[in-house]
């Protein structure tokens, strides 16, 4: 575990740099403790892959706890006692959100790249994209936007040199060894192999992002005919 400020007004709590259930959940028990009771002073907190941010307000600190309050080591030691007495959330597989993805065509236009950078057909890229269970470890970039855990290595890929400039929303990208879903309509540098008709961030809706950080999903492989005839449903 370490901990180190970012700015005058933030303190990231890390706990270690490697990608795993086990990191995953450290964070999201101490993620979930501050929204649970956050500390008079805390603004919010956010969860990454492998350490959570806490901002604060430095001033209330010290008006709440004297002029000889050091807002960053309060902070430090209350983020310490909580580490060292929650216990890690860990997902559950009780239920698994199944994406739709018409994969190649107009709708996936650099699988064929990704096919030929690892030496594999683009079906071979459909199916180990396809086979994995996913852990959704965080949402971010955009809201709803999923990164996964779980991408097979034979299909990862490097960036694009030249980003786009608008990306369609529900299109899957490759980045490295990472897959998500592109929840809005914006720019990109992902592979993109794929599109999804889900739409994965409704604001109109009391739970704005279909999916959150601890979802389980698969994706499901459609022809381009059931995704123009797609007409979305509770899954």
């Amino acid at each position: 575990m370490l901990m180190k400020p970012l700015g005058d007004a933030a303190v990231s709590i890390s706990f270690g740099e490697k990608v795993c259930l086990e990191t995953y959940g450290k964070v999201q028990a101490v993620f979930q403790y501050l929204k649970a009771g956050s500390f008079p002073g805390m603004i919010e907190c956010v969860p990454s892959y492998t350490s959570v941010t806490v901002f604060y307000n430095p001033y209330l600190l010290i008006k709440l706890h004297g002029k000889r309050t050091n807002p960053y080591e309060f902070v430090c030691t209350y983020l310490s006692s909580i580490a060292e007495k929650v216990e890690p959330v860990l997902p559950k597989e009780e239920e698994i959100v199944s994406i739709p993805v018409c994969y190649g065509g107009d709708y996936g236009p650099d699988l064929e790249d990704v096919a030929s950078y690892n030496g594999l057909s683009k079906e071979e890229v459909i199916r180990f994209h396809s086979e994995p269970l996913y852990l959704v470890y965080m949402l971010g970039f955009a809201p709803g936007f999923p990164y996964l855990g779980g991408m097979p290595k034979e299909i990862a890929a490097p960036r694009r040199r030249t980003p786009r400039l608008r990306v369609p929303s529900g299109s899957v990208g490759i980045g490295g060894s990472q897959t998500g879903i592109y929840s809005l309509e914006t720019p990109g540098g992902w592979n993109i192999i794929g599109r999804t008709p889900l739409a994965l961030f409704q604001p109109e809706c009391d739970e704005p992002t279909l999916l959150q950080a601890g979802t389980y999903l698969r994706f499901v492989p459609i022809t381009e005919e059931a995704f123009d005839n797609w007409k979305e449903c509770d899954i």
